[in-house]
């Protein structure tokens, strides 16, 4: 009954990443490296922390890809602020005015 557990999640996290991008693979296996460490220190529960790691991951994978997606897509609708074309230097004139020249 373990080894038939334990076969179906491990072919649920195979479907899940079989089936998901790359920021969603790796949300899996770190979920599930996390959880299984996770459900070890609970109680022996390893796997069932692993899948449910995997879940996790996934999930929070999914909202940061989406969140990234947003914030591209609101910097390229937003209007780019237009720069002004740089002014030629105009020479610079002495402080001190210009003597009359009394004779």
């Amino acid at each position: 009954m373990v080894v038939k557990h334990a076969l179906a999640l491990a072919l649920a996290g195979a479907v899940l990443v079989g089936a998901a991008d790359d920021a969603a693979a790796k949300g899996c296996l770190k979920g599930a490296a996390v959880g299984a460490v996770a459900g070890h220190v609970a109680g022996h529960h390893a796997i069932a922390g692993a899948a449910a790691g995997c879940i996790i991951g996934h999930h929070m994978a999914k909202q940061k890809q989406r969140a990234q997606a947003e914030e591209r897509q609101r910097q390229q609708a937003a209007p780019q602020p237009h720069q002004p074309s740089p002014q030629p230097r105009q020479p610079a004139t002495s402080a001190a005015p210009a003597a009359a020249d009394e004779v």
